[in-house]
């Protein structure tokens, strides 16, 4: 695991990349605030987390837990999502406004365009909604995808 990335991740880079050439600029990282968001506007009071979906166990066709140690990594997902919550809830409580784009939003099958990735942030980022979530298609069959969990709509029963 020691290989494994903890910040300027692909999909946190393609992000980055995004925002700073439609003119946003922003610290990445920032030590003082819970939880370090990978990026951070401070003009905006805004923060935004870039999480992959196997670390912080999203629900989507990119997480699947591993067969061998099971107990294990349940565990460390688990606590990660406690870890999660807190922050957001800490972040939230300062005042701070929270995105989460997830990594299924970028990569797999159910990847969304960056461009329409980046116009939901900026719309977001310029409005005053105090959270977004952005994750990719959902390719089970029955279910309506959406970018935004609160614009999500129920699968309908009559399609089972």
């Amino acid at each position: 695991m020691a290989a494994i990335r903890g910040k300027d991740t692909k999909p946190e880079l393609l992000v980055r990349s995004g925002l700073h050439k439609l003119g946003y600029r922003f610290r990445v990282n920032r030590k003082d605030l819970t939880g370090k968001p990978d990026i951070v506007l401070t003009r905006l009071h805004a923060v935004i987390f870039v999480h992959g979906c196997f670390w912080h166990g999203h629900s989507c066709h990119l997480f699947r837990l591993p067969g061998t140690r099971t107990e294990f990594w349940a565990t460390k997902i688990n606590a990660n999502r406690k870890r999660d919550n807190a922050v957001r809830s800490a972040l939230l409580s300062d005042g701070w406004r929270i995105a989460t784009v997830w990594e299924c939003a970028l990569k797999g099958k159910g990847r969304l365009e960056l461009q329409g990735l980046l116009t939901e942030l900026t719309t977001w980022l310029e409005g005053a909604e105090s959270l977004l979530a952005i994750r990719g298609l959902d390719l089970s069959p029955g279910v309506a995808s959406s970018m935004d969990a609160s614009k999500a709509t129920e699968p309908d029963a009559t399609n089972r």
